[in-house]
């Protein structure tokens, strides 16, 4: 392990995806932004709640050709890697077993928003994901009179996210779609 990584300073030149791997498996979220190292508190019970019935849900409505799992790296480039909190790639993929997947691998890329990600997941992941190339992103946000699930759909030309309206969230009475 590398002084820099045993110190409370970042590594000359910023965090990469190798030091990532030389850090201990101990449970915490760590994602890399542009060099910059980003960890973010466990989620609670009902963050980790609502993405295991998402999975589930996308589980059973998931063509063979594509695998449903929840907080799997996804390595964007050396500097850039973040966990979604529910992914489908696709099942070639899947089969490797891997501990981290590549862009081009994940079909959906879903974050649940906590009051410490909000602006994260709202604007700063969305744009990241879209260009990376990844085809879907879905925002779940906990609000007053329920969850609510927003679709977006990739703009390849364009490299951005464009709303798409739907999702499984129709299928939860105390849900709803925008």
């Amino acid at each position: 392990m590398t002084a820099a990584l045993q110190s409370d300073y970042p590594p000359e030149g910023g965090w990469t995806t190798d030091d990532l791997d030389r850090l201990p498996d101990d449970g915490r979220r760590r994602e890399l932004l542009d060099g910059v190292l980003l960890m973010s508190p466990s989620p609670t019970r009902v963050h980790q709640t609502i993405a295991m019935r998402l999975g589930v849900a996308l589980e059973e409505n998931c063509p063979d050709d594509y695998d449903v799992t929840q907080g799997v790296e996804v390595r964007i480039n050396r500097t850039r890697s973040f966990i979604p909190d529910v992914l489908v790639t696709t099942s070639v993929a899947a089969a490797r077993e891997p501990s981290k997947y590549e862009p081009h691998e994940v079909v959906l890329a879903v974050e649940i928003v906590s009051p410490s990600t909000r602006s994260i997941d709202r604007v700063l992941k969305p744009a990241l994901y879209a260009q990376a190339g990844i085809p879907f992103y879905w925002r779940v946000e906990m609000e007053d009179d329920g969850l609510v699930i927003y679709t977006y759909k990739i703009d390849p030309v364009n490299e951005v996210y464009t709303e798409t309206g739907g999702g499984p969230s129709s299928s939860t009475p105390a849900s709803r779609s925008r």
